[in-house]
C-alpha cells in the first residue's frame, strides 16, 4: 500500500512493488523513490550508504548513521512522546508535525493509539487491528520519509499480561502467572504477547516486571510473579525468550530495588528502599541479573526509587557497571515516567530541571519518559552540550544504545507493519486463548479442602447460593497495564453456564466491597452499617435454603495496583462478618479470593471448608473455578509468596536468614523469653493443595558428570484418584558458610502432569550458578563444603532429602 499525503491528509491507494527479497509496505508523500530492492534510502542522498545495508554489520550501521546526525538528531533519539491523549495531540500525522521538535526524530513513542478505557485516549484507529497497524505505519512513515535521515520510532506499549491494547488476548495478573510455577507456560504467553503486540504494530514491550513482592501492603504486588529470586527469575527468562523470538524487543522493569520502599509505601512515596548491599545483589537484583545474561533482553527500565541515597535513574552505578560493564547489557534504558523530574523535585540531588537531565545522562539513562512534551527533556540536553556541560562523545553512546535496538529487531530493515486483514485473525486466536484459559486454571491455588469436601458431584446438589461482592463483577477479574476492554466471565456466570439448568442457582451480593469510611476503617474495627447488614441477613436467608455456598471475597482494582499499598491486609468492609455468617448457617462453604496481594484471612480460613486463592484470574475465571468445584480440573497452582497471619508479622517472606523468622524464646533462656506474639505464616511459600495425593521416592544425587550442574533424580507417583500437577521444588541447604546464608534456597522446580496411577521418573538439573552467594569479599562463590538438597512439594512440605559435599565453584567458572 502507498499512502500519498496531499495538503496534509492521507489518501489510501493500492500498489503492489514485488521485490526479490520482501514486499516494502510503503508511505510516501509523492512517490516511492526512497523504497528499493531490499533497501530503503533513509537519508534520500540517492545511494546505499552502511547504515542503509542490511548485510552490513550492525556496529558499523551505528556508526555511520551517527557519523551523520547532528545534534539535534541525536538528543530527539533520547526521549520518548506519549502516543495519543497522553501527550501526543494527533492520532496521524499533521502538518505541525513538520515544526515539531520530532521533526528531527524520536527515541519512542508510547501506548500511541491503544484504545485504553480513558476519555482522552479514545480512538477510531485501536480497533480493528489492521486498522491500529496502518495508523502506526502512517506515523512510522512520517518518520522515515519527512525527517532529514529517516530513522524510524520505537513503538513501545505495556505487556505484563497480554499487551496493552483494546480486545487483545487477556492472562492472569502477573502474581496469578506466578501461581503457575510454568516455566513452557510463561514462555508461551511471552510468545503471544509478542505476536499480537507486533501485528498491532509495537516493536518493544514493557515486560516482564521483575520485582519481587516480599511486603504484600505495596500495592504494586499484583504486579510481580512472586517474592522469590529464583522463581521470579525462572520465570522472567522465559518471558523474554518468548517475547523476543518474535523480533520484538523487551524492556524489563523496574530496575532496581523498587519493591520495598520504606514501610511498602507507594505513591508519592518510591524511595528509601529498605535493604543491604549483600542482600540486594543476591535477592533484589538476581532475576534481573538473570534476564540480561540469560535471556540477553533489549530493554531495561529504570525506576523511580534511590539506592543509598542515590536516585537509580542517575546512578552509574546500577546502570552503567552492573548493567553494561558486569552483565554486558547492549540495549537502551528508558526512565520510568517522571524519574528523571524526581531527581530534583522529590530526591533533591539537583537543584532544576537541567541539573537532573545531567544527572541522568552522565549516570547511564539513555531515554526518558514523562507525561509531558519531550522538549523538556532534549532542550535542556542540548543546552548541556552547548555548554560544554556533557561531551558529544557521551551523547553518541547513548544515542548508539538506542539505535542498536532499532536495528535489531529490523526497523531498518523492515519499519512498516504488515496492515491488511489477516492480521485481525492473529489477536485473540484460537491457541491464544486456549492459552488463557490454561493459565487461568494453573495459577488456581487450593488452600484449603476439609474432610476432602471438594471435588462435589453436580448429581448431589439441587441449590446453590454464589455469594459475595465480586461475585458477579468482571471489573476485579482483570488488573492493570494488560489488555482493556478484555472479554471475562465473572465467576456466577461461569458457574451458570458450567451447571445449566442442572442446578438452582442463586446470586446476592452479601455486603459491600468495603465499607464507605474504608480505608480509615482500617484502623479500627468498623460498626457494620445498615445496608451491609440487610445485605448479610438476605445472603444468610438465601443460604438456608442451598445445598452448596460459593462466597467470591476480596479486591477490586482500586484497591490493589500502582499507587495503592495498605496499611491492613484484612478483608475489606464487613465480608469476614458475611464469612462468619454464612458459617453459621451449617451449608457448606467454599470461599473464593479474588484479589491481588497476599491477605490476612484468619477468619475465612476458619469458618470456610474449602478455600481457593485465584488473584485476578484474567478472562477465564469464572470457568475454571466452576470446572475445578466440579472435578472436571483439578487445582494445581502454589503460591510464588508468603500469606503472613498479620501485618504486623511483617516482613514475613521467603528465602530468610535462620532465626530471622522464629518465634520467641523458652523460659529458660537466660537472655529473657516471652509470649506476646503471634509468629508463622498462614500459608508457607510454596504451598497448595491437590484433589489426589503424590508420593516421592528413590532420590539418587549425581555430580559426576555435571561439572556446572548437579542432577537430582527421583521417581513420582500419583497414588490418588484424580489427575493433577505436581509442582516440584528443589531446595538447598548450606550447612555452614563464610557468610549467614539463607535457611534454604530455591534452586529447581517443574510442573509435572501425572494422571490417576501414573508414575513418572523425574530429573532435575540444578545449576550450581543457582547456590551462589556472596562471601566476606564480596565475591560471588559456591563454598566448599556440606549442602543438605531437598525434594519438596512445599518449602516446608520437604518429601526427600540427601547432603552432600560439594568442592568451590566460582562464578567465573561458568
Amino acid at each position: 500500500m502507498v499512502y500519498l499525503r496531499t495538503n496534509n491528509r492521507f489518501l489510501k491507494i493500492t500498489i503492489a512493488i514485488v521485490l526479490t527479497l520482501s514486499t516494502f509496505q510503503c508511505y510516501t508523500q509523492n512517490n516511492s523513490t526512497i523504497y528499493h530492492k531490499g533497501w530503503i534510502d533513509f537519508n534520500k542522498n540517492g545511494k546505499k550508504d552502511i547504515y542503509e545495508d542490511s548485510a552490513a554489520n550492525i556496529e558499523e550501521r551505528i556508526k555511520d548513521l551517527i557519523s551523520q546526525m547532528t545534534i539535534d538528531e541525536k538528543t530527539c533519539q533520547l526521549a520518548t512522546l506519549y502516543g495519543f491523549g497522553r501527550v501526543l495531540k494527533d492520532e496521524l500525522p499533521t502538518h505541525t508535525w513538520n515544526n515539531s521538535i520530532w521533526k528531527d526524530g524520536i527515541g519512542n513513542i508510547d501506548e500511541h493509539l491503544n484504545g485504553l478505557d480513558r476519555p482522552n485516549t479514545k480512538t477510531q484507529y485501536s480497533w480493528p487491528a489492521s486498522k491500529h497497524a496502518m495508523a502506526l505505519n502512517q506515523v512510522q512513515a512520517f518518520f522515515i520519509e519527512e525527517t532529514r535521515l529517516g530513522i524510524p520510532v520505537d513503538f513501545t506499549n505495556e505487556g505484563i499480561r497480554g499487551i496493552c491494547h483494546e480486545k487483545c488476548t487477556n492472562f492472569p495478573a502477573q502474581i496469578g502467572i506466578g501461581s503457575t510455577w510454568n516455566k513452557q507456560l510463561v514462555r508461551e504467553i511471552g510468545n503471544i504477547t509478542a505476536k499480537e503486540g507486533k501485528a498491532l504494530g509495537y516493536t518493544n514491550i514493557y515486560a516482564p516486571i521483575l520485582d519481587l513482592a516480599r511486603d504484600p501492603r505495596w500495592g504494586r504486588t499484583v504486579e510481580c510473579y512472586g517474592e522469590d529470586p529464583y522463581l521470579v527469575g525462572e520465570l522472567g527468562v522465559q518471558m523474554v525468550k518468548g517475547i523476543q523470538e518474535n523480533n520484538v524487543a523487551s524492556t524489563c522493569k523496574h530496575f532496581a530495588v523498587y519493591s520495598i520502599p520504606k514501610g511498602g509505601r507507594d505513591g508519592l512515596a518510591r524511595t528509601d528502599p529498605q535493604v543491604t548491599y549483600r542482600e540486594m545483589h543476591q535477592i533484589y537484583l538476581a532475576p534481573f541479573k538473570k534476564a540480561i545474561t540469560e535471556g540477553h533482553a533489549k530493554g531495561v527500565m529504570s525506576s523511580y526509587n534511590d539506592s543509598d541515597g542515590i536516585p537509580v535513574s542517575a546512578s552509574s552505578y546500577f546502570l552503567v557497571d552492573l548493567l553494561r560493564n558486569k552483565w554486558g547489557f547492549k540495549g537502551y534504558i528508558v526512565s520510568d515516567s517522571q524519574a528523571v523530574k524526581y531527581i530534583y523535585s522529590k530526591h533533591r540531588i539537583a537543584a532544576n530541571k537541567k541539573g537532573a537531565v545531567k544527572a541522568a545522562i552522565k549516570g547511564g539513562l539513555n531515554v526518558r519518559t514523562d507525561f509531558n512534551m519531550p522538549n523538556n527533556y532534549i532542550l535542556p540536553l542540548r543546552e548541556l552540550v552547548k555548554d560544554e556541560e556533557i561531551s558529544e562523545k557521551l551523547i553518541d553512546q547513548r544515542v548508539a544504545d538506542v539505535l542498536r535496538v532499532k536495528f535489531e529487531v529490523g526497523l531498518f530493515d523492515h519499519p512498516y507493519s504488515k496492515s491488511d486483514n489477516s492480521i485481525n485473525r492473529i489477536i485473540r486466536n484460537k491457541h491464544h486463548e486456549k492459552t488463557s484459559l490454561q493459565a487461568s486454571r494453573e495459577s488456581m491455588i487450593l488452600l484449603k479442602n476439609a474432610d476432602s469436601l471438594l471435588p462435589l458431584d453436580l448429581k448431589h446438589i439441587r441449590k446453590i447460593l454464589i455469594v459475595g461482592p465480586c461475585a458477579d463483577l468482571k471489573k476485579p477479574m482483570i488488573s492493570r497495564y494488560g489488555p482493556a476492554k478484555a472479554h471475562v466471565i465473572s465467576i456466577a456466570e461461569g458457574i451458570k453456564q458450567y451447571v445449566g439448568n442442572k442446578v438452582e442457582i442463586k446470586v446476592a451480593k452479601g455486603c459491600n466491597i468495603k465499607d464507605e469510611k474504608w480505608p480509615l476503617s482500617e484502623l479500627f474495627i468498623p460498626e457494620i452499617s445498615q445496608t451491609d447488614q440487610s445485605l448479610i441477613e438476605e445472603a444468610t436467608t438465601l443460604a438456608k435454603d442451598a445445598d452448596l455456598v460459593i462466597a467470591v471475597l476480596g479486591e477490586d482494582d482500586e484497591m490493589v495496583g500502582e499507587s495503592k499499598s495498605r496499611t491492613s491486609l484484612n478483608l475489606p468492609g464487613a465480608q469476614r462478618n458475611l464469612v462468619k455468617a454464612l458459617h453459621e448457617t451449617g451449608k457448606s462453604l467454599v470461599s473464593v479470593l479474588i484479589n491481588g496481594r497476599p491477605l490476612t484471612i484468619n477468619t475465612t480460613f476458619k469458618y470456610t471448608d474449602s478455600l481457593f486463592e485465584m488473584w485476578f484470574p484474567g478472562s477465564y475465571g469464572g470457568q475454571v473455578l466452576a470446572e475445578a468445584i466440579f472435578g472436571e480440573y483439578t487445582p494445581g497452582g502454589k503460591l510464588p509468596v508468603t500469606i503472613p497471619k498479620s501485618v504486623g508479622q511483617l516482613p514475613l517472606n521467603f528465602p530468610f536468614k535462620p532465626g530471622s523468622q522464629s518465634g520467641q524464646s523458652w523460659k529458660k533462656d537466660p537472655n529473657g523469653y516471652g509470649f506476646t506474639r503471634n509468629v508463622g505464616a498462614l500459608f508457607h511459600f510454596g504451598y497448595g493443595l491437590s484433589y489426589t495425593q503424590f508420593k516421592y521416592e528413590n532420590l539418587k544425587i549425581d555430580t559426576s558428570n555435571h561439572s556446572d550442574s548437579i542432577s537430582i533424580a527421583f521417581d513420582l507417583h500419583n497414588t490418588g484418584k484424580y489427575n493433577g500437577d505436581e509442582i516440584v521444588q528443589i531446595y538447598a541447604r548450606d550447612k555452614v558458610a563464610s557468610v549467614i546464608p539463607y535457611d534454604k534456597v530455591l534452586c529447581g522446580f517443574e510442573r509435572i502432569k501425572l494422571n490417576a496411577g501414573e508414575k513418572k521418573h523425574v530429573v532435575i538439573n540444578v545449576a550450581k550458578s543457582s547456590l551462589l552467594s556472596l562471601d566476606r569479599d564480596m565475591k560471588w562463590r559456591m563454598e566448599r563444603g556440606t549442602y543438605t538438597l531437598m525434594v519438596a512439594s512445599s518449602s516446608v512440605d520437604i518429601r526427600l532429602e540427601e547432603s552432600i559435599e560439594l568442592e568451590e565453584w566460582q562464578e567465573e567458572n561458568k
